[in-house]
């Protein structure tokens, strides 16, 4: 399945059914008096986030969605029926915006939460609606009223715990693999995460979501490389846990590099708490090592944590800052029913 974060949908709810004119004829009634029904009310277009989705990739191919149109009244007072409802499945984290892209109109963060987008139109009355004691055979009635309808995007942003930043082969998936169950691409080469990645982490009894987004290079915000469309994903993060290569030419200079990015980007990325760790500890010597570790900690201003993600050193200590900062808040259930095998504890 690929993953798709964005999509442009077109909505329609259904427009209302039409009111009847009708009387009463039968033998033996001289005045029979209307009998015209109502129209049924149209159907309604609505979101609900559903367990098991972490992707739009249903909206890649079917774009259009209406609802059904509510029945004609008819004679002998039948009211027609209501049109049913259409309901969009999407994935928790998933926000919707108006066509200007900007305007947020709501935000997912509850598995089951649903979301009336677009209501259905109102049946018309028919004639027995306006019988009264002065009118007793009125001749009008009323239309259906017409339905919503409108484009919108889908933009999904996956819910975290905690968010591994960097540079391309910083590590970061490395290090995702083994915490956690989750099983992301790793090669010798930049630019091997291509899409976000999601893993559940135990750490001294406490389990948390780890989300693992693509490497950021100088000028992502301008779309250099990925580009930083995938930094929505870590916005909902608590604490950012940012990945150092040790074999990189100067560390401070990467860490800075990042940084910019973050800044360019907003939301408020470079406000939250940030883990400064050095990886690959293990392909340096113990001089360059200590070079990169001084470099780190006049860029960052703080001590940075010494981890490999192959061998394992370290990785406890980065685990339990983590955990520290995260606190005893709830994890997502959706991606903890997501993990495939138990969790590496620490």
């Amino acid at each position: 399945m690929k993953f798709l974060d964005e999509a442009k949908v077109y909505i329609r709810s259904g427009d209302g059914g039409n009111g009847c004119v009708a009387f009463r004829r039968e033998k033996f009634i001289e005045f029979g008096g209307p009998s015209g029904g109502n129209g049924g009310r149209g159907g309604s277009v609505i979101l609900e986030v559903a367990d098991g989705l972490n992707t739009l990739i249903d909206y890649r191919y079917q774009q259009h969605f209406k609802a059904q149109k509510g029945e004609n009244g008819a004679g002998s007072d039948r009211h027609g029926a209501n049109g049913k409802a259409i309901v969009l499945r999407v994935p928790m984290g998933t926000q919707i915006f108006d066509e200007d892209r900007e305007t947020l109109i709501h935000d997912f963060t509850n598995l089951g939460e649903k979301f009336v987008l677009a209501e259905g139109g109102n049946g018309g009355f028919g004639n027995a609606h306006f019988k009264s004691s002065t009118n007793r055979a009125p001749r009008n009635a009323n239309p259906g009223q017409p339905g919503e309808e409108r484009w919108i995007w889908l933009r999904l942003k996956l819910i975290a715990d905690a968010g591994l930043v960097g540079m391309p082969n910083a590590g970061k998936s490395t290090f995702l693999s083994k915490v956690s169950a989750a099983k992301p691409k790793i090669a010798d080469y930049p630019f091997t995460t291509l899409h976000p990645q999601l893993g559940v982490v135990n750490a001294d009894g406490r389990e948390f979501v780890l989300a693992d987004i693509p490497g950021l290079i100088e000028g992502a915000h301008e779309g250099t490389g990925l580009g930083d469309r995938f930094l929505g994903h870590v916005e909902r993060c608590r604490v950012l846990l940012h990945l150092i290569d040790a074999t990189c030419e100067h560390a401070g200079k990467a860490y800075k590099t990042v940084r910019k990015e973050l800044d360019a980007y907003g939301g408020l990325l470079t406000d939250k708490i940030e883990i400064v760790a050095l990886n690959k500890i293990d392909a340096v010597e113990p001089d360059e090592l200590k070079k990169q570790k001084e470099r780190l900690k006049r860029a960052a201003k703080k001590t940075p944590l010494l981890l490999s993600g192959i061998t394992g050193d370290g990785v406890k200590e980065a685990l339990r800052a983590l955990v520290d900062v995260i606190g005893e808040a709830p994890v997502s259930a959706k991606a903890k029913s997501a993990a495939e095998a138990e969790p590496w504890s620490a």
